[in-house]
């Protein structure tokens, strides 16, 4: 089915990201590769901050208390990040991650500088196979309020509903769910999360994940790139359906 490109002239994206996960070597240490890491991304994104995952072993007996038996603590993650901090690259255990933060313009605007810090990552951590590529993006719709108050299916075309006939007033919600495209084997998984309302409107979370899991060469840009544009086009089509108009024209 074609759908019309949708344009927005303020599109509510507060962040963007593209992970693709790879098998990395066995040896891999992610703190060694911080040295050729800082050369490689260096000039482009100065400041580097690392990602650490602490790990910790517990023994429980029969009786008494658990207590901690064990920990280890290690580094994660390279994060690479651009002076005003609204770009980053992410050497990461298990893959490599561009982020981009607001004000986002379109994805075409970032893919010549994917292409160029990929190949910096396949040449510092020499990835085995991808596996999984994904890409995220976290919107944040700001929805008017009319008195304090808001009809949200005039919004959201598949929004939370109450049961009828119970005197209940919707104070916040929290939806997700998964789904499989059967022509492409692309999968989405959504999350939609009222938030406080703040200056008269309602801020709701609309957090869309399309990804996709199939072995490719990590040299295989063009695989990539053709694996990408098929989960843009499902993540536009996710979003439009998941609008209604009046709410689409919130951001023309």
């Amino acid at each position: 089915m074609n759908e019309t490109p949708l344009h927005l002239k303020a599109a509510p994206i507060v962040e963007a990201v593209l992970d693709i996960d790879c098998d990395m070597p066995l040896t891999m240490d992610v703190a060694a590769l911080e040295a050729p890491a800082r050369v490689e991304y260096g000039e482009q994104y100065p400041k580097f901050q690392p990602q650490f995952m602490q790990e910790f072993m517990f023994e429980a007996p029969a009786e008494g208390t658990a207590k901690v038996t064990k920990s280890s603590r290690g580094v994660q993650a390279l994060q690479f990040l651009q002076d005003d901090g609204k770009q980053l690259v992410q050497v990461r255990a298990q893959g490599y991650s561009f982020n981009r933060l607001a004000p986002y313009g379109s994805l075409d605007d970032y893919l010549p500088e994917m292409e160029r810090t990929w190949q910096l990552f396949t040449k510092i951590a020499q990835p085995v196979k991808i596996r999984t590529v994904r890409l995220r993006y976290i919107n944040r719709l700001l929805l008017p309020l009319e008195a304090g108050r808001i009809e949200l299916d005039e919004y959201l075309a598949h929004g939370p509903l109450l049961p009828s006939d119970t005197g209940l007033e919707l104070t916040g919600f929290v939806h997700q769910h998964s789904a499989v495209e059967v022509g492409t084997g692309n999968q989405v998984h959504l999350v939609l999360a009222g938030q406080a309302p703040e200056q008269e409107k309602l801020p709701v979370i609309f957090d869309i994940q399309a990804f996709h899991s199939g072995d490719l060469e990590p040299s295989d840009w063009k695989g990539i790139l053709l694996r990408v544009e098929s989960l843009r086009r499902l993540k536009n089509l996710v979003f439009r359906k998941s609008l209604t108009e009046k709410c689409l024209n919130l951001f023309r």
